[in-house]
């Protein structure tokens, strides 16, 4: 594993943390993500990875799926479990049942190998972009919608007093449709919660995360009490 970089003085963009075990891949990752402002390490495996996220701050997470030991995927759930970061993963596979499991796990944002290194670039600002965002300066109030305590400070929720078990993702979601009862949000617009809004993302994307949130708040997806779809449109938030 690359150690983390000495401090030269230069605004940084955000701190990433590289897991990938091809070693011809990742020094050119490395190498260009520096030279684009950011702060990178590089971890070789899951085991390594969990390693530096306990002892350096991190803002992103670049997975690959394809690891030796434990893969990607299973990272992916422990990191979003654990740590309040951006994740973005990467699959050799091309097949759309992983990247929809990336995303359902937590991702943030995923890349198909082989990837542009500009493209990367451009897809990590957009998630680090977002965190920002996500993380006001000025201390939120907390927003109640019927059952519904929502958090911004904490990012943190609960439905009839329980704590709900979100993802980064999960969560923007249901502070964006419950802070407008009964506005009709195009999944455009919730694209934004799901990848920032700064890159190409696909409506599959949106649909699959509404799926996940309903499923933990208990909205049954047949007759949804909470989050409505609009057909042709996207969703609406709807309090009796």
């Amino acid at each position: 594993m690359i150690p983390p970089p000495p401090d030269d003085g230069l605004k940084r963009q955000g701190r990433i943390l590289l897991v990938e075990d091809d070693d011809r891949l990742a020094p050119l990752v490395v190498r260009h993500l520096v030279d684009s402002g950011f702060q990178v390490d590089w971890a070789v495996d899951a085991a390594a990875a969990d390693a530096h996220l306990r002892a350096h701050p991190v803002d992103l997470a670049v997975l690959d799926i394809m690891l030796p030991g434990e893969d990607g995927l299973s990272l992916c759930r422990r990191i979003r479990r654990d740590h309040d970061i951006g994740i973005i993963m990467v699959t050799a596979r091309g097949q759309e049942a992983d990247r929809i499991r990336g995303l359902d796990l937590g991702a943030d944002d995923y890349l198909p190998k082989p990837y542009s290194l500009w493209e990367l670039e451009a897809r990590a600002k957009a998630v680090l972009r977002r965190c920002v965002r996500a993380s006001p300066a000025a201390p939120p109030a907390i927003h109640h919608a019927g059952p519904f305590r929502i958090d911004a400070g904490s990012r943190a929720a609960s439905l009839h007093g329980q704590a709900l078990d979100l993802t980064r993702t999960e969560f923007d979601l249901l502070a964006r449709l419950a802070a407008e009862p009964g506005r009709v949000f195009s999944r455009d617009m919730l694209l934004e919660c799901v990848r920032g809004g700064e890159t190409d993302a696909f409506d599959r994307a949106v649909d699959t995360h509404v799926s996940n949130l309903r499923r933990k708040i208990g909205d049954d997806p047949k007759a949804p009490t909470f989050i409505r779809t609009v057909w042709g449109v996207g969703y609406r938030f709807h309090l009796s």
